[in-house]
């Protein structure tokens, strides 16, 4: 078992959504859309070392890296475009 947590959802459900979104704005081209979006996976753990292994376990199918961007958390990020998905692991302190 691993010290850390992904706060992952519904696979599924999460495309789904995304396929409805991409539908909606193709069907009204006068909705506004974000300059940039991003989609954030959460990690929580119990160290610091379990939260960069937490991180890297989701960076690792992007083909990204995981950095240390201080106060204790961790980052990795792949862009699609104008649109950001990435994990940010939560230091132990931060949790909620």
């Amino acid at each position: 078992m691993s010290d850390y947590v992904i706060r992952s959802g519904d696979r599924a459900a999460f495309l789904a959504g995304l396929r409805e979104l991409v539908d909606f704005l193709t069907a009204n081209p006068t909705a506004v859309v974000p300059r940039h979006a991003s989609v954030i996976v959460l990690v929580d753990a119990s160290d610091s070392v379990a939260c960069l292994d937490g991180v890297r376990s989701v960076a690792s199918p992007l083909g990204v890296l995981a950095e240390d961007i201080g106060r204790g958390y961790f980052d990795a990020r792949r862009d699609f475009g104008p649109i950001s998905y990435g994990v940010v692991g939560v230091p132990p302190e931060e949790r909620q």
